[in-house]
Formats: C-alpha cells, sequence, structure tokens
C-alpha cells in the first residue's frame, strides 16, 4: 500500500505520463539486450562458441544496456531543452555498440552464419540501444544516415563471413527496419512527453497569473481605501494649520475630523488584509468558472442563481469561493470541478468538489493567520458562526465545505421564495 501510495496512485496525471514514459524507453533497451543475451546462450552458440566468448558476449550487451539507459535519460532531458548531452558519453556509447556487435558477429562466426539464431533479430538487438537514444539528441534525418550506415556496416559484415545475399539481405532489412522502428517510437513519445511538459508548465503559469492577479486586486482595494482618505486628510490639514495660524479656533474641529478619518481608515485597512470587505458572491461564481475553464477544468456550478442571502453571507462565500479555486489552480491536478450552492430556511451550505488529487508536498491553502488560505477562511465564516470543512472524499475527490447559518429575517425569505 504504501508503495502504490507514493510510486504511483500518490502521483498527478503528468507525473504518471513522465514516469511511463521513462519506464518504456528503458524498458526499450533493455528488452533488446534480453534478446540478444538469450540468443547468445542458444544451443548451437552453447555448442560451437567457447564459454569465455558468450561470457564477453553477455557482458558487453549489459554494458551497452547501461550505456544505452544512461544516454537514453540524457537525450530525453536534451530533447526536452533541460539540459546537454555529454559527447563523451555519445562516444562511450557508439564504442560499446561496436563491441557488442563484434562480440555477436564472432559468435555467429564460431556457429557458422547460416547456423546462428536469427542472426536479423540479434543484429537488431545490437542497434536498439544507441539508437533509442541517438535519435533524440540529433536532427530526424542525421538519425536516419545514422541507422542507414550501421545496417549497411552489419549486413556488409555478414557478407564478409559468407552469410550469403539472402543473409545479408534480411540482415539489413532487419536492422534497419527494427531499430528504426525502435527510433521512431522512442521520438515519438519525447514529443508527447515535451507537450505534456508545455502543458503542466502553462498550468503553473496560469496559478501563477492567479496568484498577480489577486495581489494587484488587492493593490486596487488597498488604494481605493487610503487614496481618498489620505487626500482628504491632507487637505483638512492644509486647512486645520492656516486656520490655527490665523488664531481661529474651527482649527480644532479640523483636527478632529482628521482624527475620525483617520481612525477610519486604519479599520479600513485591517478590513482589507483580514478580507472582511464584501464581495459579490455571483460574480465570484462566475469569476472563478471562467478561470477554471481557461485552464482547462470543467467547471458546472449548481443552484447558484436568485439566493436571497444577507451581504455578510454572500461576502464570506464569496472569499470561499475565490481561495478553493486559487487552490484548485495551484495545489490540484483536476479534469472537472462542481460548485454546489444550496440554501434552506436554516443554513447555507457551499461545496467545491474536484476530482484532482493534491501534489506531492503541498497544503489546500495557507495557514497563517491573518486572513490567508484555510485559516482565514475559517475565521471570516467563524464570525459568522459557521464553519468550514475540507479533505479527501474518496474515489479521488476533494471537497470543501462551508456552512453558514442564516438569520431568521433571512431564512424567513429564503423560505418565501422557495
Amino acid at each position: 500500500m504504501r508503495w502504490r501510495t507514493w510510486g504511483w496512485r500518490g502521483r498527478t496525471g503528468f507525473d504518471k505520463v513522465d514516469l511511463s514514459t521513462r519506464g518504456m524507453l528503458y524498458g526499450l533497451v533493455w528488452i533488446a539486450v534480453l534478446v540478444q543475451v538469450l540468443m547468445s546462450v542458444t544451443r548451437p552458440v552453447r555448442g560451437a562458441a567457447p564459454t569465455a566468448l558468450i561470457a564477453l558476449a553477455i557482458v558487453l550487451a549489459v554494458a551497452h544496456g547501461v550505456c544505452g539507459t544512461a544516454l537514453t535519460a540524457r537525450g530525453l532531458a536534451t530533447y526536452l531543452g533541460r539540459g546537454a548531452t555529454d559527447r563523451r558519453l555519445v562516444a562511450v556509447t557508439a564504442v560499446s555498440l561496436v563491441a557488442n556487435t563484434a562480440a555477436v558477429l564472432a559468435l555467429a562466426d564460431c556457429t557458422g552464419m547460416r547456423e546462428f539464431p536469427e542472426p536479423g533479430y540479434a543484429f537488431s538487438a545490437c542497434v536498439v540501444p544507441f539508437s533509442c537514444a541517438f535519435v533524440l539528441i540529433v536532427p530526424g534525418w542525421v538519425s536516419v544516415l545514422q541507422q542507414a550506415a550501421v545496417s549497411a556496416a552489419m549486413s556488409t559484415a555478414v557478407g564478409l563471413l559468407d552469410g550469403g545475399s539472402a543473409l545479408v539481405a534480411a540482415t539489413f532489412l532487419a536492422t534497419a527496419f527494427g531499430g528504426g522502428m525502435m527510433a521512431v517510437a522512442t521520438r515519438t513519445s519525447a514529443w508527447t512527453l515535451s507537450v505534456m511538459w508545455k502543458l503542466r508548465e502553462a498550468k503553473d503559469m496560469e496559478a501563477r497569473l492567479a496568484v498577480a492577479e489577486e495581489r494587484l486586486r488587492f493593490g486596487r482595494d488597498m488604494h481605493d481605501v487610503l487614496g481618498r482618505n489620505l487626500a482628504v486628510i491632507a487637505l483638512k490639514g492644509e486647512l486645520a494649520v492656516e486656520l490655527a495660524q490665523r488664531g481661529n479656533p474651527a482649527a480644532v474641529d479640523q483636527m478632529v475630523e482628521v482624527m475620525r478619518i483617520a481612525r477610519a481608515s486604519q479599520q479600513e485597512v485591517r478590513d482589507v488584509v483580514r478580507g472582511y470587505r464584501e464581495a459579490d458572491l455571483s460574480t465570484e461564481l462566475a469569476g472563478a468558472q471562467g478561470v477554471l475553464r481557461a485552464a482547462g477544468i470543467a467547471c458546472a456550478v449548481e443552484g447558484g442563481e436568485g439566493r436571497p442571502l444577507p451581504a455578510p453571507v454572500q461576502s464570506a462565500l464569496g472569499w470561499v469561493v475565490r481561495e478553493a479555486a486559487t487552490n484548485v489552480l495551484r495545489h490540484g491536478d483536476p479534469r472537472r470541478c462542481t460548485i454546489r450552492l444550496r440554501a434552506s430556511a436554516g443554513a447555507v451550505v457551499l461545496e467545491v468538489e474536484n476530482d484532482g488529487a493534491l501534489r506531492a508536498g503541498s497544503e489546500p491553502g495557507g495557514t497563517g493567520a491573518g486572513g490567508s488560505g484555510l485559516a482565514g477562511l475559517r475565521e471570516r465564516l467563524r464570525a459568522l458562526d459557521g464553519s468550514l470543512d475540507a479533505g479527501p472524499a474518496g474515489n479521488g475527490l476533494f471537497r470543501l465545505t462551508a456552512e453558514i447559518p442564516l438569520p431568521r429575517t433571512a431564512a424567513a425569505l429564503v423560505e418565501e421564495r422557495r
């Protein structure tokens, strides 16, 4: 259970694609090594070739697999634009290809080329570890030329070992077609992974833009709160100075007004920082739906029309919708999200449910005090005797539920309009 949680089930959709793609590419390399090893220990070879040569061929095949796996990893990073390929590693892998091929040719020469079991498969298996990696670090036409040159060299070697024209042709076709198909599969898989990387980067950028937009909104709120009040304080302060210089007692009244505006500004700033400014619920629902759909997440809003809710309740639920949508973008990997709003005679309940597992090491919302994340939402709802619950809901779902009791007057109004 622990392995499934952290090894596969605990991964996001992108991480699963990344892991399966890399596993497939490395698997191609080691399947080719396994084919070569099995053909090196079959009965005709085992009876005609020296044991030392067979062992050497197996060791060279495994060494070629190790080099091919390392070069594939580097080549994939190069293809995705996340690193450069070490030329020394390319050279070492090419040398291992030559040594591995020479060992297989030596085994075939010992048994007789015509008696060697399925030489086309054996030589094609020799090519795969290098070709699957080389296709990731060079243009496509260079890979085609490399594949053709290797196939021609192998078929020529078979001809020199008296393999006959039919076996020469079969070797060329097997190495060219087999290695070429593996190279195409590798390049296609790497292209698919690169598209997934770009999608993930776009989604992360979407989340960062959402955060930046929230900061801009906060900055606008602060400007709206302080800009006008500071201008009034400055004007009244200048007027109080002029009146005081003239000995007019009205200067005291102006300074009292300055003090009142300053205290009101302090309270308004606290309201902005703590998030207690009124937010329109219908606007927040429409905004969350638009942002999530723009990020490729299907979002449905159920029961969000025509609810006669008090302004404080709408404001608190508006902040819940905004924070929940931000958490879905930043911390989840969902395909769909559903927002449900239910109002009864006694309470209003808001549910935000999505099917995305949380990314490893992330937390849905902050935990700091003073109005950030889920802790801030709980403070807002607690002021209205409300509650907030968030956590997994089974079947891969994550659900956030906010409930606020309605005052009697509002509850009666809701009951009348139902």
